[in-house]
């Protein structure tokens, strides 16, 4: 895929990059040392880079992809170890700042789910507007495990595509789901292999470029607007509480040590 590099900020070697092909825009996810997760830092870039993106005016179509062979497994659990609570809330909220800007861009957006898409990863997957997938995706929301409290945009996001009722069967039970399942349910809109995933992005890519931009506009209003998310006041010192104040730490030690979590 040749693409060209927009801004000498998102150079090799950043973890967020930015490329453009035509009016085409690509940002990819690029710690794939660590299949591509997200520290706090990663996810204010990833918002501010969706903003830009928007304020440019250049592109009419967005792909987000990570690097190499995942998505992202969502954020990187060790670096919440040393943090407070109220810094993983922070932290946490940060991470749905960036999820909802991409959620909300005026563009289409196209996740390209190749390997996990897993926690906060499958939310960014699911904010999407088009998911498409490989055979080996692997979608979830092992939350359960960890002591982290479902924000309401969170689950409403799941339960748009798959009901409530297995909304609840993937949360209670950590369920993981590959690429053929995640395809069946309708969490990816088309399913490819590994080997056409990129000539197939930009062919739906380029069908979306070619549509009037007014309809793609008022498209994404219109469909939001029909089920707008409901504001919940669970706040905790200004932004809302993401974690357990018990089971969070227990939940990221467990994780941290390979063990299972013993929560009481």
């Amino acid at each position: 895929m040749k693409v060209n590099v927009y801004s000498s900020k998102f150079e090799d070697g950043s973890k967020i990059v930015y490329q453009e092909t035509g009016k085409i825009a690509i940002v990819t996810i690029n710690r794939e040392h660590v299949r591509n997760a997200m520290t706090p830092d990663m996810w204010q870039e990833l918002a501010n880079m969706a903003r830009t993106i928007e304020r440019n005016g250049k592109a009419r179509v967005v792909i987000l992809r990570g690097k190499g062979k995942n998505f992202t497994v969502g954020s990187d659990l060790k670096a919440f170890h040393k943090m407070s609570i109220d810094e993983a809330n922070q932290a946490f909220a940060y991470m749905e700042d960036a999820i909802s800007a991409f959620e909300h861009l005026r563009l289409p957006v196209i996740g390209a789910v190749t390997g996990p898409a897993l926690g906060a990863g499958f939310q960014l997957a699911l904010a999407c507007d088009i998911r498409i997938g490989t055979p080996d995706a692997l979608m979830g929301m092992p939350i359960a495990r960890l002591g982290i409290t479902l924000s309401h945009k969170f689950t409403q996001r799941i339960v748009n595509l798959i009901g409530p009722s297995r909304t609840k069967d993937f949360i209670f039970t950590s369920k993981y789901v590959k690429g053929e399942e995640a395809y069946r349910l309708g969490l990816l809109n088309y399913l490819v292999s590994e080997e056409e995933l990129d000539d197939f992005l930009l062919s739906i890519a380029d069908k979306i470029r070619k549509a009037a931009p007014s309809t793609l506009i008022t498209c994404k209003e219109a469909v939001a607007q029909s089920n707008p998310f409901i504001e919940v006041p669970f706040y905790h010192r200004g932004y809302p509480q993401y974690v357990d104040r018990k089971d969070f730490p227990e939940g990221v030690a467990a994780f941290v040590e390979k063990r299972e979590p013993n929560f009481e």
